[in-house]
């Protein structure tokens, strides 16, 4: 018999703060965390904007000489998996080490320890690359420095899935607890790729927002003048035990995980077909999973990238999934406060989802000023919502075609 798997913490880094809790009051007050890139001179970029994460220190987590050896995306990992800790009062101890896991991910990995260390060896040849250079950029790290960290000894993985990647991590760690390989994980996404390499590329790709004289406005979903996503970072990382383990020790439960769904599109290596059809399938697939009518769904965290494509084909996919009741439904894109986290997008967005659940709040989707044709439903538009959320969606499509979506419910 499968157990069931509930949520107890979660832990977020974003471009709305450190914490929990700074990511989460940003949300719910209609706060954007874009503006102008300040890592590096991107004056001479045709983007020119991007969701950093403010004021990060990895002080309280990594000595300086530890932090040295790591990427950024493994210092995001290693604090927002602090937070879901603290948040679900749980302790890492000799008696249950062996039944935690960790699935921690990242869709593109140490991106700035990987250029750096080339740009030493072009410029002083190869005894100047560190040696720290692969553990400190590769993408599994954030699940392997967690698990060092805080004594994690249980499964141990890291899924790469472009901007999917967050969602499966934790679809992962939900069947590792349903089929009793560990009792507790953490799970979720981290990514830091603010950097020249990355930023010119998604901007080669036309992928990216060039509103650079408001980049608060940028990021605006469903909206007839979007043109485009904004690069965003951080981790969201959520602390799952079995239901009987959570009981047990009296935990603070936020909701239970319902089900999970896969799909592949098989049809472009950056764009859904135009029917909507890998996402349709995807939110099929964790409804049967979770053995729920459309009916029961009562918000959906959106993928809502703002890109014209993107938004138009997941829109096109609800209306196929949930007929009428998508009328009926709140959907909203939390992207449009924080940026496209990339692969930490699917952590941070369960996260917000789990939140939603727990606190009765709909975080609203920012800018929609003027939703375009065909973009009928209620998207949840300037203002946070309070409303009660029973069950809820969260959706994830990446590059090459890749799509997960988590359902997450109220503990009954």
């Amino acid at each position: 018999m499968q157990r069931r798997v509930v949520i107890t913490g979660v832990g977020l880094v974003s471009p709305l703060g450190v914490g929990t809790e700074a990511t989460w009051d940003g949300l719910v007050s209609a706060r954007s965390g874009i503006g102008p890139v300040t890592r590096f001179d991107a004056s001479n970029f045709p983007v020119r904007i991007a969701g950093e994460v403010p004021s990060f220190s990895a002080d309280p987590w990594l000595e300086p000489k530890e932090q040295r050896k790591y990427d950024t995306f493994v210092h995001y990992a290693v604090a927002a998996a602090d937070f879901a800790m603290k948040m679900a009062e749980f302790s890492i101890t000799s008696e249950n080490a062996e039944r935690v896991g960790v699935v921690i991910g990242s869709g593109i990995g140490g991106l700035r320890v990987i250029t750096d260390n080339y740009s030493a060896y072009l410029e002083k040849g190869p005894r100047r690359i560190s040696p720290f250079f692969i553990p400190g950029s590769i993408v599994n790290m954030p699940a392997g420095l967690v698990s060092i960290r805080f004594g994690a000894k249980g499964p141990n993985s890291a899924t790469c899935t472009a901007c999917s990647t967050g969602a499966h991590a934790i679809g992962d760690a939900f069947l590792y607890i349903q089929r009793g390989y560990c009792d507790a994980a953490l799970a979720g996404g981290s990514e830091s790729v603010i950097e020249p390499l990355s930023l010119g590329g998604f901007a080669s790709m036309k992928a990216l927002s060039t509103r650079n004289d408001e980049p608060e406005k940028a990021s605006r979903p469903w909206d007839r003048d979007r043109d485009g996503f904004v690069m965003g970072e951080g981790s969201g990382v959520l602390l799952l035990e079995a239901y009987e383990s959570a009981m047990q020790r009296g935990a603070p439960i936020l909701c239970e995980v319902l089900g999970f769904g896969m799909s592949g599109d098989a049809y472009h290596i950056t764009a859904p077909s135009e029917d909507g059809d890998g996402p349709a399938r995807v939110m099929t697939a964790a409804l049967v999973d979770a053995g729920l009518r459309p009916e029961d769904i009562d918000y959906i965290n959106a993928h809502g990238t703002s890109t014209p494509h993107g938004d138009r084909v997941e829109t096109l996919a609800i209306k196929r999934v949930f007929g009428e009741h998508a009328y009926r439904l709140a959907v909203s894109s939390t992207k449009s406060s924080t940026g496209h986290l990339l692969g930490a997008a699917g952590g941070l967005e369960a996260g917000i989802v789990a939140l939603a659940i727990a606190r009765g709040v709909i975080p609203p989707t920012l800018n929609l000023d003027n939703p375009d044709d065909g973009f009928d439903l209620d998207y949840t538009p300037h203002v946070a919502a309070r409303r009660e959320v029973n069950v809820a969606m969260s959706n994830s499509f990446g590059f090459g075609g890749t799509n997960a979506c988590l359902v997450l419910g109220k503990l009954k």
